[in-house]
């Protein structure tokens, strides 16, 4: 086998890599239309047969039909059929879901206006209804070619299936773009409560840090993949993330790059070791993760503060923006925590984390429970 010469491997490199995003977009390309062509089905289907004119047994009939004339081509029988007919239906102009990505990006028309069948005044003009309709197909179509078919069919299936409530249906499908997810990745995602775990630091954050960022960092942390006994020490923790950090790095969010353990910093004549340090590449600042296997108490911000401001003014570059600490305790109480960060400066996240996955039952609950806390505050 003939060798390339070593001062050819970039070149071939970069033709390797224009390769593979040629592939990437074909795949991309071929998925965007498969997606849209399910959704045009679904159309006519649900139309048929909300007016009527098929029944159970035309989709029957429909499916043989198809087999017959095109024969091999998969996913067209009875129950893709209406597949098909439920994902159109679950994200057509009048579904929630649709209407609360509207409401997300700008305020428009009621969708009422979708109902209403006049086009021009008795002046002849073209009616603010007939522009309102019109912005109102606008948003639709794309919202279908920026949101629906960006993500797999599989990845669709995974979450009309499993998720019932049009905003937690939202929020996977804009994370599913957002990050890329594959089916199983999906689904760890949904089955560990990750919408309700967002939301929960969400509003911990609007709370306690109003500086954080939003959508990032969630409370409480899953780390089932961990295989951890009831009873373990720190150091165990540590390790365990450490040999699972792929999965650690998929829990926590992408964009974290991983920068070390126990990293050492140098105040005065000693040296101080963190236990898991990243960079977070869309916040531009460093991000640390601290590991506690009791109930947080008070006495450790001040440790977490003291390793932000070592980390502030030794490693952080100067185009970079303040570093963030996430301390992990294995339990806290919320009246604690409020005090403790009640005065503090430091941009900072306490919360819990679990090595078994919570139902998500409970932590609906609780997000409930949150909510009206916080309702309760502003009146």
């Amino acid at each position: 086998m003939i060798k390339p010469d070593i001062n050819n491997i970039n070149d071939f490199a970069q033709i390797a890599l224009l390769i593979e995003e040629s592939r990437n977009r074909a795949f991309q390309k071929v998925n965007e239309e498969l997606v849209l062509l399910y959704f045009k089905v679904g159309l006519f289907v649900s139309e048929k047969v909300t007016a009527g004119a098929w029944g159970e047994g035309t989709v029957d009939e429909l499916a043989k039909y198809i087999a017959e004339r095109l024969p091999g081509l998969a996913g067209f029988n009875r129950r893709g059929i209406y597949r098909m007919k439920q994902f159109y239906e679950t994200y057509c102009q009048s579904s929630d879901c649709f209407l609360l990505w509207v409401q997300s990006k700008a305020p428009i028309v009621s969708p009422l206006a979708t109902q209403l069948l006049t086009h021009e005044d008795d002046t002849g003009k073209v009616s603010p209804v007939a522009t309102q309709i019109q912005d109102i197909n606008y948003q639709h179509n794309k919202f279908v070619s920026a949101v629906l078919t960006q993500i797999s069919w599989t990845n669709h299936l995974e979450i009309f299936s499993a998720i019932k409530k049009s905003e937690q249906r939202l929020f996977y499908l804009l994370m599913s773009v957002k990050e890329k997810w594959s089916k199983l990745e999906l689904r760890r995602q949904i089955q560990s409560a990750f919408f309700e775990r967002t939301m929960m630091g969400n509003n911990i954050h609007s709370l306690l840090q109003p500086h954080l960022p939003e959508n990032l960092f969630k409370d409480p942390y899953i780390f089932e993949f961990l295989d951890l006994p009831d009873v373990h020490s720190e150091k165990d923790l540590e390790k365990a993330l450490i040999l699972n950090l792929q999965k650690f790095i998929l829990e926590i969010g992408k964009g974290f790059t991983y920068m070390g353990n126990q990293y050492r910093i140098q105040v005065g004549k000693k040296d101080y070791y963190t236990d898991l340090l990243f960079f977070n590449r869309d916040l531009q600042c460093l991000v640390m993760f601290e590991l506690k296997i009791s109930e947080f108490e008070p006495e450790f911000l001040g440790k977490l503060n003291f390793y932000l401001e070592a980390l502030d003014r030794d490693v952080k570059r100067p185009h970079e923006k303040p570093s963030i600490g996430v301390l992990l305790c294995k339990g806290k109480d919320s009246e604690v925590v409020e005090y403790a960060m009640a005065r503090n400066t430091s941009p900072a996240l306490i919360a819990d984390y679990e090595t078994k996955l919570i139902p998500k039952s409970i932590l609906a609950n609780k997000l409930h429970q949150l909510a009206e806390q916080l309702s309760k505050g502003k009146h």
